[in-house]
């Protein structure tokens, strides 16, 4: 669960770390109208990016090596169910169960491994989706800005020449600052739970009592198999 919480931290502060800075530029920005703070916006869409990236590459660092311990796992299964068959069959109870009960053991294992891998799959995803979505809204920013530069240096001119300034110039440089500004939404937001401890005891002591039976049906289903396999040697040897 830990790596759970560690890439939702990673994913919201990817997600919020535009909203979280950009509100006050762009409530400067309209009180000043200065392409200095669009620029620091788009440096700080820049660093969300990279988060991205950055999270995206470590959940892919877990996703395989959790692909490459569960292939281990699952070999190591049937590694022990040869051995619990070789074990019964030399007379050898206690060495069967053991080798079952280790096998069970290992079949756990794999399968919160394989739980790990899809998470890891998941969040590399919507991570890779995030980093392109922010590549997108990057571009835009910085078309919107170079709309606006453009429009606040027709404007500028205008005014610097005889007569009365063009006020379609002046629309145009408000408009492309109102974009910019569009081009600056985020989103995103993941929560938790909690557990209550007494009723978790007992579910570990129900998932014990189950895996102290599940042992024994697998041993006795290992015997009777053995027991059928042995019937039709023992039937010929009484025929003979």
């Amino acid at each position: 669960m830990g790596g759970k919480g560690m890439a939702d931290s990673i994913f919201v502060r990817v997600q919020k770390v535009v909203s979280g800075g950009l509100d006050s530029a762009v409530g400067a920005a309209e009180q000043r109208s200065g392409t200095s703070l669009m620029r620091q916006a788009i440096r700080d869409m820049e660093d969300a990016i990279a988060r991205a990236r950055d999270g995206a590459e470590a959940a892919r660092a877990r996703r395989l090596q959790a692909e490459h311990q569960a292939a281990a796992a699952r070999q190591q299964v049937a590694t022990l169910s040869e051995q619990a068959r070789f074990a019964l069959g030399k007379g050898r109870d206690d060495l069967a169960e053991a080798a079952i009960a280790r096998q069970m053991e290992v079949e756990a294992q794999a399968a919160k491994l394989d739980a790990a891998r899809a998470e890891a799959a998941a969040e590399e995803r919507r991570l890779e989706e995030s980093r392109t979505e922010l590549n997108l809204r990057k571009g835009r920013m910085e078309e919107e800005l170079a709309a606006f530069q453009s429009a606040r240096r027709a404007a500028a001119r205008d005014e610097a020449a005889p007569g009365a300034p063009d006020q379609r110039l002046q629309r145009k440089a408000e408009r492309a600052e109102a974009a910019f500004r569009r081009a600056m939404t985020a989103a995103g937001a993941v929560g938790g739970g909690d557990t209550d401890a007494g009723a978790a005891a007992k579910v570990a002591e129900i998932e014990t009592l189950q895996r102290e039976a599940a042992v024994a049906e697998r041993l006795a289903a290992l015997r009777a198999a053995q027991a059928n396999a042995a019937a039709p040697a023992r039937a010929g040897r009484k025929r003979a």
